[in-house]
Order: structure tokens, then sequence, then C-alpha cells
């Protein structure tokens, strides 16, 4: 099946999926300093909600934290005293989109994308949405726990620059924009969704737009120009699982 979007001829047949699966095992990866997820049947008394143990149905609680536990896009509501809601702010779901691959600057003891980096790999392109692959694109990233890590990040003047670009979604292989221990300044955050106070939201804060952290991007994947499809669960938070798609231009 094809569709024209954005002017853009794509295969809807050939998705190229970007999202870590959720699973209450070892190999689901995790950041923040919490458990794996928990995946249960349900239990009334000797019922129990698995058709192995005699019921008609399997019928499995789901206990897990969406910015903890994979592939998750968030609206500013994560940063704000005013609750926002992600199924409320996302409302459009098929972007151009830009990947690129950027391996981090060593500045002391952390790893971090700059804007030089951001701005030399979009070369002057403004997609709606840039997705960012790490360098080394080690597949551990499917199941790593990330807390206590230090993991790479972006600096604010990257997140900056990506605002002043148009970008309006920011996708990216890493548990988090903004360093694992900062105080609470959460800087790349505000840069990117113009945020200047948390507890007033000013006017010009950008509702519409996203981050989604803890994709994983196949090496096989080029650099360059895609249709990004951005699906979320319809949850009322801040944040919610999701699926980023990526289709191949024609």
């Amino acid at each position: 099946m094809k569709a024209t979007i954005n002017n853009f001829h794509i295969n809807l047949s050939i998705p190229i999926d970007i999202s870590l699966p959720l699973s209450n095992t070892d190999a689901n990866p995790i950041a923040w300093y919490i458990e794996k997820p928990e995946i249960k049947p349900v239990k009334f008394g000797d019922w129990v909600g698995k058709v192995s143990e005699g019921s008609s149905t399997n019928f499995n609680n789901i206990f897990f934290n969406p910015h903890g536990h994979g592939t998750h896009t968030e609206c500013l509501g994560h940063i704000t005293k005013e609750f926002y809601s992600i199924n409320q702010c996302l409302k459009q779901f098929f972007f151009t989109a830009e990947l690129i691959s950027i391996e981090p600057e060593r500045i002391v003891d952390d790893l971090i994308i700059t804007k030089f980096q951001i701005a030399s790999a979009l070369a002057g392109k403004t997609p709606e949405a840039i997705v960012i692959r790490t360098l080394p694109n080690e597949t551990d990233k499917k199941h790593k726990n990330y807390s206590h890590n230090n993991p790479p990040y972006l600096s604010e003047d990257a997140a900056i620059f990506i605002r002043e670009s148009g970008i309006q979604h920011l996708l990216i292989d890493l548990p988090s924009v903004d360093r694992e221990e900062d105080e609470g300044k959460l800087l790349a955050h505000k840069a990117f969704w113009n945020v200047k106070n948390v507890n007033n939201l000013n006017a010009d804060a950008r509702l519409h737009c996203t981050i989604t952290e803890m994709i994983y991007v196949e090496d096989e994947v080029k650099d360059g120009s895609y249709i990004l499809n951005l699906q979320i669960a319809s949850f009322e938070n801040d944040a919610s699982p999701s699926k980023p798609i990526l289709y191949s231009l024609e």
C-alpha cells in the first residue's frame, strides 16, 4: 500500500519500527532507578486470568512507568506545575523527519551532543521532526539499565538550536535529553519546549511539541529524510508509551 503525505510518496507496507517493546523480563531497558515492568494475570480468589491455568482468557494487569521502561513520548506537562496531557497536545501524527547519527563529544566526565554537531548533521534542513541516533550504536541500548550510568545528553545550546530551527518533534535513543543528575535544571527540556517558568507557563511555550526518548534505530537504516508516524497510546498523562515508525521516501 502506498500513500502521499506532504507531497512525499511512501510505501506503507515497509515500516521501520524504531520503538523498543515493553516486557516483564530482564531484557527490558530501564532508567531512573526503578525495577522492570510487571505483567501479571488478575486473580480473584482461586480464579487466575491465564488460559494455561484454566481460564477462558488471558487477563493481565500491567504495571510500568512510561519514562523509565522503554520508548515513550512526552509533552511539556512533564516539567510544568499545571497538568498537560500528551493525548491533548499531540493531535497530528505524520511528519517530515531527518535521521542523523552523532557521536557525543567527551567534555570532562560527560558525553554531550552539541549544537555544532546537530547543525552540521542537518546541513540546513528544517524537518518537522529530528531523529538522533547516537554512536556507537550498540545493541545493548535495547536492554540497558541506564540508572547511575550518566548517559550522553543534549547541550542546552543544541536544544535551543533545534527549537529555533522550527523542529517540533525530537526523538533520541537515550533515556533523557538532559543529564541524569542535573539538580533538576532540565535545561534541554526547557529549551526545546521554550518553558521559561514551570510554575507559570509562558504564552509562547511549545504546547504541541514532543520529545520521544529510548528509541532504537538499527544500523542498516541510513541517515537521511523520512516520513515519521508518531503514535501514542491515549493516556491522559504527561507521557505515553509510543511506537514511532519511519517510512522511506520514494
